[in-house]
């Protein structure tokens, strides 16, 4: 499985423990797309939703994870984009309901209302569920459809 990870300079830290603790899911390997921030500087989190959200429209990612404060701005940033649907998670019922109702492919999670042991057990339920289908995914349709 592939996963593109990308964080700002707050969610930095989170990115690096993730990628180091979270190799495989039930025995299914991951390969990290680690897009950046690469140190604390302070950087901007949209750059990192627009290459995360790339990265997943031109399938060279499967699922997305993007880290940052609140987790509201990548969550804005990366849904713009047609086909991604981010979810702010900050427990692991949210990522799981997010997951299996909403289908969603890019997890955000608010590195400031979480702490590091929260933030990778968020990451692995999220990654172990399943979408539901049917009548959820009609609500995605409907989403889909929708035209300004």
């Amino acid at each position: 499985m592939k996963i593109v990870i990308g964080a700002d300079h707050r969610g930095f830290a989170y990115k690096e423990l993730i990628k180091e603790i979270i190799t495989d899911i039930d025995l299914t390997s991951i390969e990290w797309i680690d897009i950046g921030a690469f140190d604390t500087d302070r950087s901007d989190y949209p750059q990192y939703a627009i290459i995360a959200s790339t990265e997943l429209i031109e399938k060279r990612a499967d699922v997305g994870v993007l880290l940052c404060g609140s987790g509201v701005g990548m969550a804005i940033a990366a849904n713009r984009f047609p086909g991604i649907y981010a979810a702010i998670a900050w427990s692991e019922e949210s990522a799981r309901i997010g997951r299996e109702d909403d289908n969603a492919n890019v997890l955000v999670i608010p590195c400031d209302f979480v702490v590091a042991e929260q933030a990778i057990e968020i990451v692995r339920v999220w990654l172990r569920a399943e979408f539901k289908g049917d009548r959820y995914r009609e609500r995605l349709e409907m989403i889909d459809t929708i035209r300004p």
